[in-house]
């Protein structure tokens, strides 16, 4: 694919950091939208975006390092490469989320409603994001002979060369942006505070923990499951009883 964007003399502009960026601002933009339609001061939301956005990066990053720690032990100067992908989206998000808590509860705004606005966001930044990790060959799949497969030529790509390969990372693309039509579609059913964001989780947690089957990037965290299908799995389990006890407080008659 195309690892560089851009490159003048020394300088390198890499596709994965482009493309990551315009995730971010595409999720900022799309949740800020929300927050307003939901009655929430905007400009409050995009300060609590900035720490939101900065402690993803760190916790993606640290999830990845924490993952590969065999390899960056040995190679510590490669810890900080982020243009070279290596950003872990569960790591990312649990750190925006706790950011994000602290944030409001500081503030004294309620979690849950900018929660449910910012699911609109999420996954439609996910999407930009995959395609920087195809760009740079960063969450590549297994061999395939179907006739989607791509092959990476470029040297600086991080998958696999000259062999045709599962698109991953587009296959994770257009499931984000499904997962952001769908909550975009259907956002005027949620009524509950909270159950946009747990809807979010759990078409996430499944759309990823089945996609990791497709992927041969190194992984393998519990016997044959991957560290993001445990996360899945517990996230997954966290919303489902999150929505059980919504559902069943609002059924329960006042005394």
């Amino acid at each position: 694919m195309l690892p560089v964007l851009v490159s003048f003399g020394g300088l390198k502009i890499y596709s994965y950091g482009v493309f990551v960026a315009i995730g971010f601002l595409a999720a900022l933009w799309v949740a800020g939208r929300e927050v307003s339609r939901a009655g929430f001061d905007r400009e409050k939301f995009y300060d609590m975006g900035f720490w939101a956005v900065i402690a993803a990066i760190i916790g993606a990053r640290l999830f990845h390092v924490l993952v590969y720690w065999p390899f960056y032990r040995e190679t510590p100067s490669e810890i900080l490469k982020l243009w070279n992908g290596g950003l872990v989206f569960y790591g990312g998000f649990l750190a925006a989320v706790a950011v994000s808590l602290y944030f409001l509860r500081r503030h004294r705004i309620p979690f849950l409603p900018v929660a449910d606005a910012s699911a609109l966001g999420i996954p439609l930044g996910l999407s930009f994001g995959r395609i920087g990790c195809t760009a740079a060959g960063c969450c590549y799949g297994k061999l395939t002979a179907l006739p989607w497969a791509v092959v990476f030529s470029d040297p600086a790509s991080l998958a696999p060369l000259h062999v045709p390969l599962h698109p991953t990372q587009i296959y994770e693309s257009l499931g984000g942006l499904a997962i952001f039509g769908t909550l975009y579609a259907t956002r005027d059913r949620f009524r509950t505070p909270g159950m946009r964001f747990w809807t979010l989780i759990i078409l996430y947690g499944v759309v990823r923990s089945f996609l990791e089957i497709f992927r041969d990037d190194p992984r393998g965290f519990l016997g044959p499951f991957s560290e993001s299908q445990i996360v899945s799995a517990v996230l997954v389990a966290y919303a489902v009883a999150s929505i059980l006890r919504a559902r069943s407080r609002a059924s329960t008659p006042a005394s």
